[in-house]
């Protein structure tokens, strides 16, 4: 089950996950952009192949859904221990960095979302999750933004319009 929400960014319920997708619910997902400690590199990632959406595609944002009961900002902390193994210590809150609400398309069909996008600096290890992440690397906001330039680069698309205000 995930949150629900309506087109304004308010919660009005909870729905499966499958539901939300095949229907175009609006729904929320929340996502850390993590840098270099010295802010000067950006972790960049490819979802794994068997991810329900935008499956295989890059990412800079270890994120996913806001679950009901759930704050954006406490979806963020969450995925970032799941997807990259960094467990903040308790009350340790993250500075929010973008929002943005989404009214796109995935696979022909409506895929509507407000994403709430976090940012850490961090110069830790990092351990994937095998399910949810197939690679990273580290790049220059220079270099992610040159990907970026290309609009055939097989990136999130949610996260490419939301990184356009963020890049150095």
């Amino acid at each position: 089950m995930i949150a629900v929400y309506d087109e304004a960014g308010s919660v009005v319920g909870a729905a499966d996950r499958a539901t939300v997708y095949r229907d175009g619910i609006w729904h929320a997902s929340a996502g850390v952009l993590v840098r270099s400690g010295d802010g000067t590199r950006i972790y960049v990632h490819r979802r794994t192949d068997t991810k329900m959406v935008f499956a295989g595609l890059h990412d800079c944002l270890a994120g996913g859904v806001v679950e009901p009961g759930e704050t954006p900002a406490q979806t963020a902390v969450r995925e970032l221990a799941e997807e990259l193994g960094i467990t903040l210590t308790a009350g340790t809150t993250l500075p929010l960095l973008r929002t943005i609400s989404w009214d796109g398309e995935w696979h022909g069909k409506p895929m509507r979302c407000h994403l709430f996008a976090y940012e850490l600096r961090y110069d830790g290890p990092l351990r994937h999750q095998p399910e949810e992440i197939a690679d990273g690397w580290w790049w220059t906001d220079a270099e992610l933004a040159a990907h970026l330039a290309d609009p055939t680069w097989p990136f999130v698309p949610d996260t490419r319009i939301l990184v356009e205000g963020v890049l150095g």
